[in-house]
């Protein structure tokens, strides 16, 4: 969740590429997993939307020299490293552009959907890029699913991470962003006409990288927390004392993957 238009975390803060490193070392896997068993391999034509670079990177080995990955997001800066043969780098807005293709025998979107306001729309597009038989996944987070920093609250120190997360929560209501509600994409993807869906979710619960996640977070609306009055810089200080230190057993919201086919 980016601040532009309304979005809370700023891409421009020099903290951007920690923040991205954390996701793909908490998501990666599962992503991997599932385009595995979806059957990536040579030839295929690849929409990835909302590009990360690790999954960039992923497509082009698997789709090797015959095949193409179309790699869009609305800020191009960071996959300009990826922007080489097969993978091709366009901006693109989800949901207001028409899609940069058809045909595709894959279209994968990560986290792509929250900076959406039409979501049934973007889904139907992505529908449409894709060839009869090929497959789309989508992932999403639900925090209401999972709402608490610190599962198990057992002290102090985990009753304040949890109060941050409740803050963290709530500055993103107040700028009107809808919290992703990935339990929803099952029944979005039958909507949307494709068929042979399924979903599954990821929780990681005591991973070095839900740590990382939380310290880049916190440090990038720290002011905004401190602003709002939902902690002091004291508290934020202990708090991400305690984050590095290892003592808590942080989790993020599951991310839920769902997938099916157009027929």
């Amino acid at each position: 969740m980016m601040q532009t238009d309304g979005y809370l975390l700023d891409t421009r803060q020099t903290e951007e590429a920690e923040h991205f490193s954390a996701f793909a070392a908490l998501f990666d896997p599962t992503t991997f997993r599932h385009l595995e068993t979806l059957g990536v391999g040579s030839g295929w034509r690849c929409w990835e939307v909302g590009a990360g670079t690790t999954v960039v990177s992923w497509l082009a080995k698997k789709v090797g020299p015959t095949g193409r990955v179309v790699a869009t997001d609305t800020d191009t800066a960071r996959l300009a490293s990826a922007a080489r043969p097969p993978v091709e780098v366009r901006a693109h807005e989800l949901g207001s552009h028409e899609p940069p293709g058809e045909g595709f025998d894959l279209v994968h979107a990560r986290l792509a959907l929250v900076h959406v306001t039409d979501r049934e729309r973007a889904l139907r597009s992505m529908v449409r890029a894709l060839r009869p038989g090929g497959r789309l996944l989508v992932e999403d987070a639900d925090p209401g699913l999972q709402p608490l920093l610190c599962p198990d609250e057992s002290g102090p120190e985990q009753q304040l991470a949890n109060r941050l997360r409740s803050g963290f929560r709530k500055l993103l209501a107040d700028r009107g962003t809808e919290l992703p509600c990935g339990r929803t994409l099952p029944r979005m993807l039958r909507d949307a006409g494709l068929t042979r869906v399924h979903a599954d979710a990821y929780f990681p619960l005591a991973s070095p990288a839900c740590a990382a996640l939380e310290s880049v977070t916190i440090r990038q609306i720290r002011d905004q927390l401190v602003a709002a009055g939902f902690a002091t810089d004291q508290e934020i200080d202990r708090h991400l004392a305690n984050v590095t230190s290892g003592a808590l057993d942080l989790t993020t919201p599951p991310m839920i993957s769902a997938w099916g086919r157009r027929g």
